[in-house]
């Protein structure tokens, strides 16, 4: 099932994500309407808060990217619980950024990209392994959803300031977009 995915402004996206157990229910059936809400909105990771849930689970596919980033052919991730750690010696770079969460904005973000990831997966084995590249971007990204983040947050106070009218559009619910979406209305003063 196709899920809205939650637009910047919505509180779900400002709160700590809890921890996943295996006893979490229909666990199976979130990450399969992650994956086909995230397919179907053009992404290429998605985080449970985007949908409206506020705990710390990841789906990445980066395979579309395959041809130009051959590193990424054929990966897909489950990431239950991922824990991130940057490693400082991997090489920092800007890249440019987008979210289905912040439509219509794309701001370079700073990141070192080279990290240690330890997760588990949908079947509960647990992995670790260091990630370098676009991929770790991708992650990061992620997971910085699960912490109450978005990748604006990175960007400079002029670069925020550039981009004031489209953040509040996007506050406003004034935003168009080729997927469905659930914005937030603050209650109305009387």
């Amino acid at each position: 099932m196709i899920l809205p995915i939650y637009l910047y402004g919505h509180p779900v996206l400002r709160a700590i994500s809890q921890p996943v157990t295996p006893d979490y229910p229909e666990l199976e059936k979130l990450i399969e309407n992650m994956k086909e809400t995230m397919y179907e909105s053009d992404g290429i990771g998605i985080a449970a808060p985007q949908v409206g849930v506020s705990i710390r689970l990841v789906y990445i596919d980066v395979d579309v990217l395959g041809d130009d980033m051959p590193e990424l052919k054929d990966r897909r991730m489950v990431l239950i619980n991922p824990e991130v750690t940057v490693l400082e010696d991997g090489p920092v770079t800007n890249r440019e950024e987008g979210c289905l969460s912040v439509p219509g904005i794309h701001e370079s973000v700073k990141r070192i990209e080279k990290i240690n990831l330890k997760w588990q997966d949908e079947k509960w084995e647990e992995h670790e392994e260091v990630i370098e590249g676009f991929l770790a971007r991708v992650v990061q990204h992620e997971c910085d959803h699960l912490d109450g983040k978005v990748f604006i947050d990175h960007i400079s106070p002029i670069r925020k300031q550039l981009n004031r009218a489209k953040i509040n559009n996007i506050l406003k619910g004034n935003v168009r977009c080729g997927y469905r979406t659930r914005g937030f209305k603050p209650l109305k003063k009387k």
